[in-house]
């Protein structure tokens, strides 16, 4: 009896007589169209034209559920009143000749079926109500129900109640059955296609690019102020009483290292809040400015052109030198380091070097993704990277194509 009366099978009931209720708009005008080739017998009072209007309603309302708009509409009163697992349905439009063609045949079959359970659910309970309780009413045999038939009979008076019931149980055997096979042609019809699957991959992939682009940003501009800071910081600490000239110059440069990375942190965090965009990231130009900010002796080289170079190409290599000279900060301490950065031969490249320490490696919990961010940058337009020890200096190399894209 749960299946019957439960409240699932209630909720598909009322999902059914809602498709009967749509599919009035198109049975009027069917009957319109019908009417005007019946001879002025009208749908309405004719069952068999009924049964025609009926047959023309259905194609009119599958044409109009071609719209890509219909299918999360649909896909909403289903998650609502069918109790079908969410995930197995589409919520985007359906764009594709094949996602529109199935969420018409699901709104067909739905109007179809919710048509004739509404047309049982309104024409049954009364007439079962009236065999029910015929037998408790005289008065009623006297109608016109009651004739020479098998109601003017005593058996026949007497299965009159069970006939009633079971024309009650019948109806709910039938709505229940009907609510089952929506239900189950749900994530055939309604659900994802090939197409909106490998859509929605793209998008993740999209998604998850820029979420890694981020947090590439953040690594390196942030990690990179903080790593230059505590070097100016812990060198104005030694000589604080000794030489207030040096500690005034570090202090000064902590303040415009820690301004610059402030409005570098608001750009990254705007464009966290923007469906699409891009932030002025710094590139090539402001290299040197970096370099006098760093706390660091930097012998600097530039070879070539560098307003050959593209903006992306030149932002990306602007990155890999700030997260050079971060690794250098955290495990060089202050020593020099050599910079070259030339331009030609249709790429870029970068090679910075700096005298191994001596010291054992700084370990950091978590640590070790600066590394990897540049490979993924150079990587991501199309050159490569490397860094590691080589003849008793710590060495780190790029090359990016000047034609690179993401």
């Amino acid at each position: 009896m749960r299946a019957l009366f439960g409240v699932r099978a209630r909720h598909r009931w009322v999902h059914l007589v809602l498709g009967g209720a749509l599919l009035m708009p198109y049975f009027l005008v069917g009957s319109v169209a019908v009417g005007s080739f019946s001879a002025g017998t009208s749908p309405f009072t004719s069952f068999p034209l009924a049964l025609v209007t009926f047959a023309v309603a259905l194609p009119i309302a599958a044409v109009s559920a071609l719209v890509p708009i219909a299918r999360p509409l649909l896909v909403f009163g289903v998650r609502a009143l069918c109790r079908v697992d969410p995930a197995a349905l589409a919520d985007a439009p359906a764009r594709s000749r094949d996602a529109r063609l199935r969420t018409s045949a699901w709104y067909t079959l739905h109007l179809a079926l919710g048509g004739i359970l509404s047309g049982m659910s309104l024409a049954l309970p009364p007439f079962a109500v009236f065999l029910i309780v015929l037998p408790a009413f005289p008065g009623l045999r006297h109608s016109a129900y009651d004739s020479s038939g098998p109601l003017s009979t005593g058996w026949g008076l007497a299965l009159t109640p069970a006939a009633g019931i079971a024309m009650l149980l019948g109806l709910a055997a039938c709505s229940a059955a009907a609510g089952a096979l929506l239900a189950r042609l749900a994530p055939v019809l309604l659900g994802p296609t090939p197409a909106d699957r490998l859509a929605a991959a793209e998008q993740r992939a999209a998604e998850l690019a820029v979420r890694n682009r981020l947090a590439r940003e953040l690594h390196d501009s942030v990690g990179h102020a903080l790593s230059a800071v505590t070097l100016q910081a812990g060198a104005a600490r030694r000589v604080l009483d000794s030489d207030p000239e040096f500690v005034r110059e570090a202090l000064t440069a902590i303040e415009e290292t820690t301004r610059r990375t402030v409005d570098e942190l608001d750009a990254v965090l705007g464009l966290l809040r923007q469906d699409d965009g891009e932030f002025a990231a710094p590139d090539l130009a402001a290299l040197e400015g970096l370099l006098s900010r760093t706390g660091l002796k930097v012998t600097y080289s530039l070879e070539g052109d560098p307003a050959a170079v593209p903006e992306l190409v030149s932002r990306e290599a602007y990155r890999i030198v700030q997260e050079g000279l971060s690794n250098a900060l955290r495990h060089g301490g202050s020593s020099p380091v050599t910079l070259r950065v030339a331009v030609g031969g249709g790429e870029l490249a970068i090679v910075m070097e700096n005298p191994l320490s001596g010291a054992p490696p700084v370990v950091r919990p978590g640590g070790g993704r600066g590394l990897r961010g540049i490979a993924e940058r150079a990587a991501l337009l199309g050159g490569h990277a490397s860094a590691g020890p080589e003849d008793g200096r710590w060495r780190l190399g790029a090359r990016l194509p000047l034609g690179g894209a993401r």
